[in-house]
């Protein structure tokens, strides 16, 4: 078992909430990702769930038992950091071996670990090398072996990969996918890369200003953000989004601003300010059709930019600019003029002021109503 439970946990450091009243449940096997830019309190609470910065205010459980004042040697936690933090002078083989010599037991019972570990992260053949031998991704998988062997009830990962080059990064994050499929372990990981989020996660806490502003599966999170900034910082490129005003027209929703215009869902609401949200791969160049169902840009394409199999061309539509992700055989260049199209169903709205995500919801006794998803 390894189920971490976060109840009201805050840390402040002199004046400043680094991470806000947060609640958080991680499954037992669950791979979950704290995922957010810098400065969000992602590493200051795994931290604190390694016992390694004692909470402000809130409990901390595992399976059950309250480990908040716990120090972080008696939590059954294992942690893998970002710098590796091997011993330089030891072989690769006393690294593994050293916390289980901590925990005093028999040579053979070390030995057989240390080989299974090994065996399973294919190092074997590294046993009897010193760090400063080894590159850089096989540094990371004794990191990941050292706690491995202790066999834990929960991994703990703070930016692992960063210190990898790109080809590195991307074995490495499915060597590790591959592992928590075959542990079916709890993992709770830390990064600022949405492509290791989408890509390792079972579920994803997006984190700013030191509170979660979305949990949920990585398609959950993409295709329905709960707020501007969640829709702004997963996706690469990030989702389009534009200042518009929705008001009724005819019975049917209408939105407007410089260079955008389209109808949404039939139904009455009072004038509103909001953000609209297109992600780049569901923008199209259409034909000029005024009226159409969808969303329509008028843009004029400031940047191409060729990626091989696609491109990303990047648009002013008005006073803001768009992205629009499409293939490579599609013949734009810069200066060109485009009517870009979404069809409705992949129209996002988020409530400007609060940045909050709006949903359209059908009223068959009175009529349809935007609301607060």
């Amino acid at each position: 078992m390894g189920t971490i439970r976060l109840t009201g946990i805050g840390r402040t450091f002199k004046s400043t909430a680094a991470v806000r009243d947060v609640d958080l449940t991680v499954d037992d096997g669950d791979f979950l990702v704290l995922l957010g830019p810098s400065g969000c309190g992602k590493t200051t609470l795994l931290r604190m769930i390694a016992g390694l910065l004692q909470p402000s205010t809130g409990t901390i459980e595992l399976d059950g038992v309250d480990i908040t004042e716990q120090p972080s040697k008696k939590r059954d936690l294992a942690m893998v950091f970002q710098s590796y933090a091997l011993y330089p002078h030891l072989s690769v083989r006393k690294n593994l071996a050293f916390p289980l010599t901590i925990q005093k037991l028999s040579k053979a019972e070390i030995a057989r670990r240390v080989q299974d570990v090994a065996d399973v992260l294919e190092i074997g053949h590294l046993l009897d090398r010193k760090p400063k031998e080894l590159s850089g991704g096989q540094r990371q998988r004794v990191a990941v072996g050292r706690a491995l062997v202790r066999a834990p009830k929960a991994f703990l990962m703070d930016e692992p990969l960063s210190n990898l080059d790109a080809k590195l990064r991307t074995q490495t994050r499915q060597e590790l996918t591959a592992l928590h499929r075959r542990l079916r372990a709890t993992f709770v990981y830390v990064t600022h890369d949405q492509v290791e989020a989408m890509t390792m996660a079972t579920r994803i806490a997006v984190l700013d200003g030191g509170r979660i502003e979305q949990l949920g599966a990585p398609s959950d999170v993409y295709d329905r953000p709960a707020s501007v900034f969640v829709a702004g910082f997963v996706g690469s490129p990030a989702m389009n989004l534009l200042d518009v005003r929705i008001v009724s027209d005819g019975g049917v929703l209408a939105v407007s601003a410089e260079g955008v215009a389209g109808r949404l869902w039939t139904g009455d609401v009072d004038d509103l300010d909001a953000v609209l949200g297109i992600r780049p791969e569901h923008l199209e160049i259409v034909p000029d059709a005024p009226g159409a169902p969808g969303v329509r840009l008028k843009a004029r394409v400031d940047l191409v930019e060729n990626l091989g199999a696609e491109q990303i061309i990047t648009c002013a539509v008005g006073a803001a600019r768009v992205q629009v992700r499409i293939a490579r055989d599609v013949p734009v260049a810069a200066g060109d003029a485009l009517t870009l199209g979404a069809a409705l169903e992949r129209v996002h709205l988020f409530e400007r002021t609060s940045g909050r995500r709006l949903e359209w919801v059908p009223d068959t006794v009175d009529e349809s109503v935007l609301v607060d998803a």
